[in-house]
Parts: C-alpha cells; structure tokens; sequence
C-alpha cells in the first residue's frame, strides 16, 4: 500500500510539472506571436542610419504660394511630398497636377479637414475613400501615404488608415508655420533639429517660401540628403514611434 502511495504521488508531480511545462510553453508561444506581428501605428521619421531629410506640406489652403515653392524646389533639385486635401484637389486640380508633374510625391490629406478622432473607422474611412478618388481622377495615381488633420491618430483612424492600405505619416520636426512666423524662425527651429531621417512639417505659407531657400542650403551644408517621405521610410516598420514628435499642429 505504502509502495502504491509512493508511486501516485510521483505520478502526480510528473503531470504536475507536464502541465506547467505545457503552460510556460504556450506562454513563449503567445509571446513570441505577439513579438512578430505587426503594429499599425504612425510613422514620425525615416531610419536614424542615413543622412537624409523629408519635407511633408499639407495643403489645405496657400494655393498662391505654391507655384513659388515649385519654383525653388526645381533650383535646388530637390522633391518633396505634398498631402492634398480632397476639397483643395476640386478647386485646385491644375496645380496639383502641376506638383505631380514636377515629379514631387503626393499623398493623401483627407477630405474635408474633420478631427479625426471625432469620427468612427467608417467616417474616417468615407473621408479617405472621398479623398483618394479625387487625387486618382486628377493624376492617376493612388496615394500610398496619409497625414491626418491635426495630428490626431486615435483608433479609429488608425484602423480605418490600415483598412485603406495607407502608411500612417506624422513628423520629427514642426515648423510651426500655420502662425505665420518670421522666416528667421522657421530656419532655426529645423535646421537646429535636423536630425538623420527627419520629416519636416509645413504649410504653404509666405513666410515658408522666404525660408525655404535659406533652409534648405543650411541642410544641405550639414550633408543631409533631400528625399520623398516614401524613400524616407521605406525601410521603417510602421510602429517607428520616436520622441521627437512635436505638438499637434491645424
């Protein structure tokens, strides 16, 4: 009896310890699943490993400034990503096929300028859809990228962003133009933080255009190479968040 005691017990632990063994494994299993998946998440900048730079202009308005800003980029030989908004595309189609036809990058701005985290994945969805259509009518192209209104990336966003296909894009770098600083201030607050695979954020603007020439001569003489966001971060996982990002922006 006492042998067969002996032997239970030793039964016992052996399944004891097969049952903890079994739950450690799964455990690694779900980690190593959770570790290799992928998180949708925005993009604030390029990889940290090469000398380049991004510039990202929302368009919403300034449609006077642009033609100026086509002009200096054509001098310098640099392109840039411009994200349209859909209203903007069906007052302004000329000029945006003009900023395409420069051979610059054009992503997606939305349609109508909502707040993004006021809506559902299907408003969101409804204003991106809306906003992609009119590019494609106007250039026949599909954009890849997409800068939301304001900076806001909530959930239901993000979802609706990773639904269309889009690559989630903020920034590294503010310039804070949309408050109509001096010029002076604008080359100061990027080419101080000019970083490796920065995105700078603007707006067309006066003050952007006087700065622009200024700016951009500055970067180039620290190195930095100007490229589309799409190059920028094309070997970026897109949950590159970074502290780097400055506040949100109109």
């Amino acid at each position: 009896m006492r042998i067969l005691f002996i032997r239970r017990g030793r039964l016992y632990k052996s399944v004891l310890w097969l049952f903890i063994a079994l739950f450690l494994i799964g455990l690694g299993i779900m980690a190593s699943k959770e570790k290799n998946e992928r998180v949708f998440a925005p993009i604030y900048q390029g990889s940290e490993k090469e000398k380049k730079i991004a510039l990202a202009c929302n368009v919403f308005w300034g449609e006077e400034y642009i033609p100026q800003m086509l002009e200096i980029f054509k001098d310098e030989d640099i392109k840039i990503t411009f994200f349209a908004g859909g209203t903007w595309v069906e007052d302004f189609p000329d000029l945006l096929k003009k900023m395409e036809g420069a051979g610059h990058e054009i992503g997606s701005h939305g349609y109508s300028h909502p707040h993004p985290d006021q809506l559902s994945k299907s408003g969101n969805l409804r204003d991106m859809q809306r906003a992609e259509k009119l590019i494609y009518d106007t250039i026949q192209k599909r954009p890849k990228l997409y800068a939301p209104p304001y900076g806001e990336k909530g959930p239901a966003v993000l979802k609706a962003a990773e639904e269309q296909g889009y690559s989630f894009i903020l920034w590294s770098i503010d310039t804070i133009d949309w408050q109509r600083p001096a010029p002076e201030v604008i080359i100061e607050r990027v080419v101080s933080k000019a970083h490796n695979g920065a995105i700078v954020l603007m707006h067309p603007t006066e003050p952007t255009v006087k700065a622009l020439p200024t700016m951009i001569k500055q970067l180039k003489d620290k190195g930095f190479e100007f490229v589309e966001i799409s190059e920028i971060i094309k070997n970026v996982p897109e949950n590159n968040e970074t502290k780097n990002n400055e506040d949100v922006i109109k």
